[in-house]
């Protein structure tokens, strides 16, 4: 019979409170014994849990702690101490242990190995690689097996053959990855973390310690540290204390449990031992206490005997037939809510743990696995002011120091393309202390330089790009009007591109070079990173992430020193895999009182209301992922454990956390548009309760409904109506273009919105090449060729079309820096100069002689108030043989159609006429008819031009559009007429710079309309 002391404490009851109690019972509260205990804990968390809980055990009374310490942690320098007289192998060689190599360096020499082993592998691609061949490594070294074992595996012709190449693969591992080790004196983490704990064990074994030892809280799934809490069971003055092991499931049900099940671990752990589970005692209770173990033993709470039995094995569900009926109290306290979408989960939760500082000196956590849940939960709780950390850590390149050092990167790689720079540049770390200019400052000169150059087409690549396109903008006097419109100035523009060259561009330099040290790359890259977020008052180290920055580049220098040098373009991809997993953890909570936990910083936790959110399927328990590098057979002939034992710890600490007085179980009916399946726990709890009504929602408790009601805006009942607004008519703008008017006719609010509230649409970002600035060049084009040729084109028309070709490559370089935008449009033009010309020849053989070419003309209508002045510019007017007037308008996208026309609704070219007509061309005079209202389409597509007539009478329609212009000009005159949103909803889909500002999209889902103007 094995003479071990092992205890546990049951899952109902808090694990470090009751340790707290059983220590202090055990040595009493005088100071010298008590700080000569010693107990090892899984975690460096749960240290601080247990010395929380002897706090709340002392009501606050000071006295000196036990000391705690992880299992994991071995002092080197205590261990040498205290058996400096021994002479055992193990030990001397645990003391002349070499030091770990860190995790970063290994990552990247892994890397040099892969890519060694296949050419083809980029950097980025290689460390993802590397990455998880350490975490193979950790695994091999956990299990305490030997890498040079990766060369025996033998793959079995049925299986797939990329196993064999897998196999080959590994020989990285077996072979290369150990004697490169040895080469640069180094060992990996988890075989000197092994190799230490194995010391600890044999040294206590030959020299038991004099002082206590206790191990609680570990289920000693790794091999190392279940040697290690073997040999404390056994010690005098040693005792192991298990986590929540089932004393009371059947005996048949135990001997069979398979990986997946909760108890696996302890199980393999007694057996280790060679104790039975009878022979172990409740850690409250001493064997004297009773007249026999079985006695000793606590009773079952109802709820811990429904979760044991809810999670027995497959084979044993069968006595779910003869179990009686579950206790009511069983079910005090739990709660479960199926929630629509995450949000609706998250929202509740934040309500939950919310509610539960309403009650003092309560504290509530929330367990889940889902870091998008914690998140989202930790955004919702900021809305009351509750600022509380996901224990599980940030990642470091989601952290602002980490996402800003990214970004610069990118932008540098990127040759300062609009969306990498602007990301850069209006990142909050980012500062213009270097051209003199604060974080402010610096906002405003980029919102310069983006409403400048940055909306439209993309620039060319590098700052040239951005100069070249900066001259084009100072020879374009309406975008420098739009420009000073918004309140800018010219000088912020110069003053960024300043920044860029003398903080940025050595390091884009350097990434362009085809060899480079990535070393030298992250130098160059870490002085610009600090260059451009320097300030009087903010550092891109100050933080607990820019610190965590700051660990992680002196780490990646020393490692890339040992890559090869390497394209610059492929650095930003290499660094951000390095900097992949790497997690920032607070250092403190920032609630006292509310808590956000992965399970495994839950372990041993405690908290009065628990929520565990995030139950399903693949979340928890996650999903078994299969190895990419042994398929099952292989890794049982290898000796590694299964994926299925993930599911088993999981599941343990799914039963531990179930263990607070209240408990809300949550989980979401669907995620991204996909429905959910409930985690099996659920499942199993459902089907043995036949159903789960008895978890729903209390009468008095409605969480979800709360959580709609906070999150719905306003009345659901009261529908949004169309805007409606009516300035007063001295605002009201009295001077519009025609193409104005038309926008006028079919969408008054934006009329309101650009003349009254003087906003102006901006472009895309990076927008295609649109017609826009097609409909610019040719314009210009045909402006300059037809003004060079008022009386007669050249006799030759290949003489005439290379002319016209001439003036539009001029006409390009003037307006088209962009050598995209160029490549797509100049080939189009040729096509639209051979067909114009022909179309030019075969008018003026007509009769046709154009008069007016890209004029200005403006005439007065009388209005209610005053004068309103009507304006254009012609694109084109000709007279006739007959001394008539016919208008002409260019249209490189779809022109008007004559029923357009005729309903008023498209009244460009009659408005043109009535300007014509009325003598508003100073170089039209007379009061000619109008013969005729022509559009030209010119795309440049296979059609490379058409001609597209109204067919309409020219002074009928004419005289039609002046009367309803009338029409217009007095009803806008009337303070109580309104400039409704599309009036016209048929017509909406052509005008929509201001939709979003109208909210059309709200109030036109309800079916109504903004009515008649």
């Amino acid at each position: 019979m094995s003479g071990a002391k092992v205890y546990t404490i049951a899952s109902d009851k808090s694990f470090v409170d009751e340790l707290a109690k059983g220590i202090l019972n055990q040595v009493g509260t005088a100071p010298e014994a008590l700080a000569q205990v010693r107990v090892l804990l899984p975690t460096r968390r749960a240290c601080r849990a247990l010395r929380d809980a002897f706090l709340r055990v002392s009501n606050g009374a000071p006295m000196l702690l036990p000391q705690m310490l992880p299992l994991g942690d071995v002092d080197e320098e205590d261990l040498a101490l205290e058996h400096a007289n021994l002479s055992t192998a193990g030990i001397e060689e645990a003391l002349a242990l070499p030091p770990a190599i860190s995790a970063t360096k290994r990552i990247v020499l892994l890397a040099r190995l892969v890519m060694a082993k296949d050419a083809d592998t980029t950097p980025d691609q290689a460390v993802r690689l590397a990455g998880e061949l350490a975490q193979l490594v950790d695994q091999v070294h956990t299990e305490g097996l030997d890498l040079s074992r990766l060369a025996d595996l033998v793959v079995r012709d049925d299986l797939s053959k990329h196993w064999q190449k897998t196999v080959d693969f590994l020989e990285i591992l077996g072979t290369l990855w150990p004697a490169l080790l040895e080469q640069m004196g180094h060992i990996d983490p988890a075989q000197r973390r092994d190799a230490l704990l194995r010391a600890r064990a044999q040294t206590w074994q030959l020299n038991p310690p004099q002082t206590p030892i206790i191990a609680a809280g570990s289920t000693g799934t790794i091999p190392a540290t279940a040697e290690l809490l073997q040999v404390v069971a056994n010690l005098p003055l040693g005792a192991l204390v298990l986590p929540g092991l089932d004393q009371h499931t059947d005996d048949d049900v135990w001997a069979n449990l398979d990986a997946t099940h909760p108890q696996y671990g302890m199980a393999q752990l007694l057996h280790k031992i060679g104790l039975e589970r009878a022979q172990v005692l409740p850690w409250n209770k001493a064997p004297d206490q009773a007249q026999d173990q079985a006695q000793a033993q606590d009773p079952i709470h109802p709820r811990t005997a429904l979760l044991h039995m809810a999670l027995a094995p497959a084979e044993a569900t069968h006595l779910w037939q003869s179990t009686e009926p579950v206790s009511p109290q069983a079910l005090q306290g739990v709660v479960r809510l199926d929630a629509p979408t995450p949000r609706e989960e998250a929202t509740a939760i934040a309500l939950i743990l919310r509610r539960t500082l309403q009650e003092p000196f309560k504290t509530a956590a929330l367990i889940t696995p889902d870091r998008s849940l914690a998140r989202r939960v930790a955004v919702e709780l900021g809305r009351w002011g509750v600022e509380v950390d996901d224990s599980a850590g940030t990642p470091l390149d989601q952290t602002p120091p980490g996402a800003f050092f990214n970004l610069l990167a990118d932008m540098a790689a990127g040759g300062f393309q609009p969306v990498d720079l602007l990301a850069c540049l209006k990142h909050p770390l980012a500062s213009g202390e270097a051209v003199g200019l604060d974080a402010t400052g610096l906002r405003s000169a980029v919102r310069a330089l983006e409403i400048a150059l940055l909306r439209g087409p993309r620039p060319g690549a590098g700052l040239k790009g951005l100069e070249d396109l900066h001259r084009v903008f100072l020879h374009d006097e309406r975008a420098g009007q739009r420009f000073a419109r918004h309140g800018l100035a010219q000088k912020d523009i110069r003053t960024v591109i300043q920044l860029l060259r003398e903080t940025v561009e050595p390091f884009a330099q350097a990434l362009q070079t085809p060899h480079t040290d990535a070393a030298h790359l992250l130098r160059l890259h870490t002085d610009c990173a600090v260059k451009l977020a320097q300030g009087p008052e903010r550092s891109l180290w100050a933080t607990e992430a820019g610190e965590a920055l700051s660990s992680f580049v002196a780490e990646a220098f020393e490692a890339l020193a040992a890559l090869d040098p390497l394209p610059g373009d492929l650095y930003p991809a290499l660094i951000q895999a390095l900097m992949a997993g790497r997690a920032v953890r607070p250092r403190y909570a920032r609630h006292p009182r509310v808590f956000i936990w992965g399970p495994l910083e839950a372990r041993l936790q405690h908290a009065d209301h628990v929520v565990l959110g995030g139950l399903n399927e693949g979340s928890w328990p996650p999903e078994t992922d299969a190895s990419p590098w042994m398929s099952r057979p292989m890794m049982r002939q290898f000796g590694l454990p299964l994926p299925e034992r993930r599911i088993g710890l999981s599941a343990h600490d799914f039963v531990q956390a179930f263990s607070a007085s209240k408990i809300y179980l949550t989980r979401s009916e669907r995620s991204g548009g996909s429905p959910q399946v409930p985690s099996r726990w659920l499942v199993r709890l459902k089907t043995l309760l036949a159903n789960d009504e008895a978890l729903r929602e209390p009468l008095d408790e409605n969480w979800l409904a709360w959580a709609d009601d906070l999150t719905r805006s306003g009345d659901a009942a009261e529908p949004i109506k169309p805007p409606k607004p009516k300035p007063p008519v001295t605002a009201r703008p009295m001077r519009l273009s025609v193409t104005q008017v038309e926008t006028w006719i079919r969408d008054p609010y934006a009329i309101y919105a650009r003349k009254i509230l003087r906003l102006e649409p901006l472009d895309d970002i990076e927008a295609d090449p649109g017609a826009a600035d097609r409909g610019i060049v040719v314009h210009k084009a045909l402006e300059r060729f037809i003004k060079a040729h008022m009386e007669a084109l050249p006799e030759d028309d290949d003489m005439a079309e290379a002319e016209l070709m001439e003036i539009g490559k001029q006409v390009f370089d003037e307006y088209i820096a962009n050598p995209g935008v160029r490549a797509f449009w100049w080939p189009r033009f040729k096509r639209i100069a051979a067909w114009f010309i022909g179309f030019e020849r075969q008018r003026r053989a007509a009769g046709f002689v154009p008069v007016l070419i890209e004029q200005n003309g403006q005439i007065d209508i009388d209005g209610l108030t005053g004068p309103f002045t009507l304006t254009c510019q012609a694109d084109r007017i000709d007279r006739d043989a007959a001394g008539g007037l016919s208008l002409i308008d260019y249209k490189t996208g779809q022109p008007p159609t004559t029923p357009q026309v005729a309903s008023g609704l498209t009244p460009q070219l009659p408005l043109e006429a009535v300007i014509a007509q009325g003598g508003g061309f100073q170089d039209l005079k007379g009061n000619a008819d109008i013969s005729g209202l022509l559009y030209v389409r010119l795309s440049g597509g296979r059609v490379a031009g058409e001609q597209k007539p109204i067919k309409l009478d020219g002074n009928q329609a004419t005289q039609d559009a002046y009367e309803r212009l009338v029409q217009m000009v007095h009803k806008y005159g009337d303070a109580e007429t309104p400039y409704l949103s599309h009036p016209r909803p048929m017509f909406q889909s052509r005008f929509g710079d201001f939709n979003h500002l109208a909210r059309v999209k709200e109030w036109s889902a309800g079916g109504e309309d903004g009515g008649d103007a």
